[in-house]
């Protein structure tokens, strides 16, 4: 695997030469890339693309890593002292008149904490964004303060960790990790990589993996019981620093980064539902995070205000499209995911409506956010938005199929053209977006989530409800089937099912077998009943992102809601009586 378009030259380093890479433009912002182990620079050849539209990419393998040369001997050529060296050789060669915003993985971020604490590279470290690999500093600190002060919380995040650290032991024995690596580890690896990581199998890793991952033993013998045992007392940030937290690292604890900001005046969190090797699995949204974090470093942040929601560390810089955007839950839901910091697409039939949700989603957090107008029900159309928002926008991380329609009438009112009306929008609407979206996701192989509105009639029967609640019954199933079949790809979805809560949907819902004024009375009555319930929809919102970060499945919203679903699992027949009686209207 090579970068494609790099610009490579060799820097010289004490007794090393080290192979360093370029992309982009040089008279942009540098933004270097450090890699980990057991990788070379090459781990991040999703990632350096996507960043060179924007900046001046700069790569390295480290010392004994991919291209470049190993220290002789090893013992001793690898400390964080000679990292060190390495990093400010790099940084003037490639940017010898301004600092660079440094990004590390892995073992990449270890020795970036290092680069971003000591003295003698105070202003050459513009930002720092470290993921999957803590200060060992830091680390040390943590331990110790855990040891003076046990309690049974403490301890078992020291067991917790220590369990997650097994490779470190093992790194430490003498001969047996290269014999490993050079042997059937090696051979094995990118397998282990693709089934328990879900690494895609593009060729990843390169070929030097078994001499990479023997020479890099020596990162953890040179220095990690070294600083643990003995860790500075002054190892503080003297950048900004963004904390990329991957939720289901199989190495590290995120109680690791707990006391993270006595160490770091300037500090940004991140989290993300992924695995250890993220510039892997999850390069588009590194890249948006990287490049939202750099933007705000060099010169403040363009639009918008700083993310400021309990999830801002969830969602910052994903795209989410919401359909039905334009009022009610919708338009709560696009606003509670731009208070997260995400980038939002509204979308609605009324253009003027998804405008202005648009607009108030920039104000209060997203860092952009669009409007876009279509019927959801058309297919075409659906068709057209689903390319046009991936070729201008990205690939949507979380998709929220919202739009819908009511109406009200016994089963013989009901005409085949109000079940079609109905079905289009409140079921092939989700379908569209499912199909379309959904396989954009499956085909990036990054994950994401889906949200289907659904609705506490979808098991809940009713007499007055026949054709609405079989198009929400229909996308309750629909969810779990799709539930169950993306989950091996990280694609989450979620039934969401709200009971009464006041939106405009009962003042624009149809009612079937009645004249234009008793419609119009009902609607009266209902959206009034519907105001003295009011249960807002923001309510419904925080339930739609705190699903989507639980990853939830089915999800009654309002207590009303909640007691049918439970009726419905213990006590059907009760529920099939209730929905005999006639409705207040």
């Amino acid at each position: 695997m090579t970068l494609q378009g790099a610009r490579e030259r060799r820097v010289r380093t004490g007794d090393v030469d080290l192979c360093v890479a370029e992309l982009g433009d040089p008279g942009r912002p540098t933004v270097m890339l450090v890699h980990g182990y057991p990788d070379s620079k090459e781990v991040w050849s999703e990632v350096a693309p996507r960043l060179a539209d924007r900046f001046h990419v700069v790569l390295y393998d480290v010392r004994g890593h991919g291209r470049s040369t190993a220290p002789k001997p090893l013992r001793g050529g690898f400390t964080l002292e000679k990292l060190t060296d390495d990093f400010l050789a790099v940084a003037d060669a490639v940017s010898p008149g301004g600092p660079v915003h440094l990004v590390g993985h892995d073992w990449g971020s270890v020795q970036a904490w290092e680069f971003a604490t000591v003295k003698r590279t105070e202003g050459r470290i513009a930002s720092f964004t470290s993921m999957s690999g803590p200060s060992l500093d830091h680390f040390g600190h943590w331990i110790g303060g855990r040891l003076k002060r046990p309690t049974p919380r403490r301890i078992g995040q020291l067991l917790g960790q220590g369990a997650k650290s097994w490779y470190v032991y093992a790194l430490h024995t003498p001969v047996l990790p290269e014999l490993a690596w050079r042997g059937p580890l090696g051979k094995t690896w990118p397998r282990i990589l693709e089934r328990m990581e879900k690494v895609p199998g593009d060729g990843y890793p390169t070929s030097s993996l078994p001499t990479d991952a023997a020479h890099g033993a020596w990162l953890y013998r040179d220095n990690v019981r070294a600083r643990l045992s003995r860790p500075r007392a002054d190892a503080y940030a003297h950048a900004p620093v963004q904390l990329i937290t991957p939720l289901e690292d199989a190495f590290l604890s995120e109680r690791l980064y707990d006391e993270l900001e006595q160490w770091v005046p300037q500090l940004t969190r991140r989290t993300l539902p992924a695995k250890h090797w993220i510039p892997r699995s999850r390069p588009d949204q590194l890249v948006s995070w990287i490049t939202e974090f750099v933007t705000s470093v060099e010169g403040g942040r363009p639009k918008g205000v700083t993310a400021t929601g309990k999830y801002a560390d969830r969602f910052g810089g994903q795209l989410v499209l919401v359909t039905g955007a334009g009022s009610g839950i919708g338009r709560a839901t696009a606003y509670a995911f731009a208070e997260a910091g995400a980038r939002v697409v509204a979308v609605d039939r009324d253009a003027e409506a998804a405008g202005r949700t648009a607009e108030m989603s920039r104000l209060i957090g997203a860092p952009d956010a669009w409007a876009e107008t279509v019927d959801v029900s058309d297919e075409q159309a659906m068709e057209k938005l689903a390319e046009k928002v991936a070729t201008e926008y990205g690939v949507v991380d979380v998709l929220v199929n919202n739009a819908g329609i009511g109406l009200s009438g016994s089963f013989f009112d009901t005409t085949p053209e109000d079940w079609k009306k109905v079905l289009d929008v409140n079921l092939w609407g989700v379908i569209h977006g499912c199909r379309l979206f959904g396989k954009q996701m499956a085909e990036r192989g990054q994950g994401g989530h889906i949200v289907n509105t659904a609705s506490a009639a979808a098991y809940q029967p009713s007499k007055a409800l026949p054709a609405y609640s079989t198009s929400k019954a229909a996308v309750l199933m629909l969810s779990e089937c799709l539930r169950a079949e993306l989950a091996g790809q990280d694609i989450g979805v979620t039934a969401i099912c709200p009971g009464f809560v006041n939106t405009s949907i009962t003042s624009t819902a149809r009612f079937a077998g009645v004249d234009a004024d008793e419609e119009k009375r009902r609607q009266k009555k209902s959206a009034r009943l519907y105001g003295l319930r009011n249960y807002p929809p923001e309510k419904v919102a925080d339930a739609i992102l705190r699903a989507v970060v639980r990853g939830d499945a089915v999800v009654p919203v309002t207590p009303e809601a909640r007691g049918a679903y439970l009726m419905s699992r213990f006590t059907p027949k009760a529920l099939r009586r209730i929905a005999r009686l006639e409705p207040p209207l």
